[in-house]
């Protein structure tokens, strides 16, 4: 249900949110800690619950010795986890661009499109030139099938950012295509977002409108996650307007962290650390789903996860962590490298780490005395994350660097 006060108009919360600083921020942005442990929960609950889908579908369940709300936590977060993507996506492109063009408004297309593709492109190029020779293979986890139409056409799909479509059409591709749905839906976004920032941001009546249609698509969410808006299960998982709002809040959230950290009182205030412990808890509150139903909470959850705010909640609550972790700069702990080491390189882990799971998993079931799972579970993320660190190291880093022209730091050169 909406928000509603008494004391703040629209009026204020737009100016607030799309006011321009009076020079451009000469400094670059940081590594923000916290959202790199956000993105390694994040990355680390996806490769957990396509391991468990690998297993299950060979009849072999995993977790079966863990209490059932543990089990869940553990290895159900895989959806949780791309909707955090969603919102660290749109939090940090955001931040990023307000920092690094000055505002929204000054925002130059040639740049923002060249960063953006070479962030992404390389990375995605060669995933899709393995699949595709993966699939000339004829292994039957690679192979698509002749009744969802030829390579081309799915080749097309995922070059185009239509992949999402593409399935809700077709049905389900190998599970190494299927991870690129999601790209699909950010990258969307991320062709239409320079472009209205151009057109709305530059004339000061114009940018409470650029702040509307974020809104909007805040608004639209969770009605297009309902059977109201498609009865197609696959497009009201992965459809654009079903997935946008989370995107969309973390740009409303990135604007206002910016406008945020110019005030000193705040950043100095208990604010900061209270926005990291709220939007922990609600994370957590809407992670964990099956507590028992003696807990009045769980009545209110079911009743969010039928009406689709479930998701719009959890990516609230990784706005707040967001905005909270830009406001304070704390250093994270040691025992949280691990996770934020995960984190740093988990766009290509996410790309990649289907692989992993298909071979290590592979291996477990073919043993003729399987010995617990746990192990091979730790191996399949310990190797998921290595993968993606040396897809990022030789492939990622060098061709961003190369084709923003940037200069090649001296440890990469080796």
């Amino acid at each position: 249900m909406p928000i509603q006060s008494s004391n703040i108009d629209a009026r204020s919360v737009s100016n607030t949110l799309l006011a321009e600083p009076a020079a451009p921020a000469a400094s670059a942005v940081p590594r923000f800690d916290t959202i790199d442990l956000l993105r390694g929960l994040a990355i680390l609950g996806v490769v957990l619950l396509h391991a468990r889908i690998f297993l299950s579908s060979a009849g072999y369940e995993v977790g079966k010795g863990l209490p059932q709300w543990l089990r869940y936590l553990v290895f159900n977060q895989g959806g949780n986890g791309v909707s955090a993507f969603f919102a660290v996506s749109g939090f940090l492109i955001t931040l990023v661009s307000v920092r690094r063009f000055g505002s929204l408004r000054a925002l130059s297309l040639g740049a923002f499109y060249r960063i953006s593709f070479a962030r992404i492109a390389p990375a995605l190029a060669v995933l899709l030139l393995v699949l595709s020779l993966l699939h000339f293979s004829g292994l039957p986890l690679f192979r698509i099938k002749a009744t969802q139409g030829s390579l081309w056409h799915v080749l097309f799909a995922a070059l185009t950012f239509q992949l999402n479509w593409f399935e809700a059409v077709h049905g389900w591709l190998p599970p190494n295509w299927t991870v690129l749905w999601s790209l699909s839906v950010e990258e969307m976004f991320y062709l239409f977002f320079p472009l209205l920032c151009v057109l709305l941001m530059r004339q000061r009546w114009t940018r409470p409108i650029f702040l509307s249609l974020l809104c909007a698509l805040v608004l639209f969410g969770p009605f297009a996650r309902t059977p109201w808006y498609t009865k197609n299960e696959i497009w009201s998982y992965q459809s654009y307007l079903g997935n946008l709002d989370n995107v969309a809040l973390g740009c409303l959230f990135g604007l206002l962290a910016h406008r945020m950290c110019r005030g000193a009182r705040i950043r100095s205030s208990r604010w900061p650390l209270c926005f990291q412990v709220v939007g922990s808890a609600l994370m957590l509150f809407i992670a964990e789903w099956r507590w028992p139903q003696v807990i009045l909470g769980w009545h209110i959850k079911h009743a969010l996860g039928r009406s689709g705010l479930d998701v719009t909640l959890l990516g609230l609550g990784a706005c707040l962590v967001m905005l909270g972790s830009v406001l304070r700069e704390k250093k994270g702990t040691l025992w949280s490298a691990p996770v934020r080491w995960l984190g740093r390189y988990s766009y290509e882990v996410y790309l990649t780490h289907e692989f992993v799971v298909i071979a290590a998993l592979s291996a477990f079931l073919r043993q003729a005395h399987r010995g617990p799972v746990a192990p091979w579970v730790f191996v399949t993320v310990l190797f998921s994350g290595m993968l993606g660190y040396f897809v990022s190291r030789l492939i990622s880093e060098p061709a961003n660097r190369f084709l923003r022209g940037a200069p090649v730091p001296a440890q990469l050169r080796n």
